[in-house]
């Protein structure tokens, strides 16, 4: 299907069709609505991500099964209207702490859908069009990023920046490694850090001028003590980019927003100044009265 260029994206297209029919159209559909760009972009994760057909397998398996828990949750919760009740704890122990999960589905599930699902890929492009272009004018020397996940957007940041250094901070000693394992495969481990930390309870110990925070907000019990906390780490006249997904049931799913006015108001209390926002929604509103999981990415200063 694809040109000599992507012979990875090729056979991930062809484990698709042949293990699971019904996600078919998975690849053909990304690269019908982002072309070329997406697809070398894709092309080189997989290479430096899962290099071998046996870890392109095990990353198919778990990102099938990530997007199947997911989409059973969204449609309890569509009918539903309400995430399940759980605490923070419970969280970590059934998600970031257990390892094998981790490992085996939810980083590589995670990882595949940054480019795999089209508003995932869309707010990365907004990240770099409208927060990476604007770091690398301003020359920045350093970022932290507070809830690394997979550290996808860490590593866009080393590779955009040429010259900047980074510290991550999680709370899963499996994404620790796999955010290290991935700054490492694309040659950039020289200029980066990840460390265990819970942000709502352990200081940082550092400041910085450009801050990134990516969907963690609705993890958590209290997003707005985490906001407090960002707002400390962020030094006057700078940047950061926040992010949180609404209406949007996924396991470790805590604290639903149910529009962009409610993050806002919360990044708006926490001390922050709102500079720009994009909304994007998964799909199209399967009914007039639900709406569809969205995900929201702020520019504040």
């Amino acid at each position: 299907m694809f040109s000599d260029d992507f012979p990875q994206l090729d056979i991930l297209n062809k484990m698709f069709n042949e293990k699971y029919p019904f996600m078919a159209s998975t690849v053909s559909n990304g690269y019908t609505a982002f072309g070329n760009p997406w697809a070398y972009e894709i092309e080189e994760l997989l290479n430096k991500m899962f290099p071998s057909p046996d870890m392109l397998s095990n990353a198919v398996d778990g990102y099938v099964r990530f997007a199947m828990d997911v989409t059973r949750r969204q449609s309890r919760f569509d009918d539903e209207g309400a995430y399940p009740q759980k605490s923070f704890a419970q969280v970590a122990d059934e998600v970031y702490l257990n390892h094998d999960y981790m490992e085996r589905y939810y980083l590589p599930g995670l990882l595949l859908s940054h480019l795999l699902w089209p508003h995932h890929f869309r707010q990365s492009r907004f990240f770099v069009a409208n927060f990476l272009a604007d770091m690398k004018i301003k020359g920045a020397g350093s970022f932290v990023d507070a809830g690394v996940g997979t550290g996808f957007l860490s590593r866009l940041t080393l590779a955009t920046c040429s010259d900047i250094t980074g510290i991550g901070f999680d709370v899963s000693p499996a994404s620790q490694k796999f955010a290290q394992l991935q700054v490492a495969n694309y040659k950039l481990a020289d200029r980066y850090q990840c460390k265990l930390l819970d942000l709502c309870k352990q200081p940082t110990g550092v400041e910085t001028d450009w801050l990134i925070s990516a969907e963690v907000l609705e993890h958590l019990e209290e997003p707005l003590v985490f906001l407090q906390k960002l707002r400390a780490i962020l030094r006057p006249g700078g940047k950061g980019f926040i992010t949180a997904a609404i209406n949007a049931a996924e396991i470790d799913h805590i604290y639903l927003y149910r529009n962009a006015k409610e993050v806002e108001e919360q990044l708006v209390s926490a001390g922050f100044i709102v500079e720009q926002y994009q909304v994007i929604p998964a799909y199209k509103p399967r009914k007039e009265d639900i709406p569809p999981p969205e995900v929201v990415a702020f520019i504040v200063n």
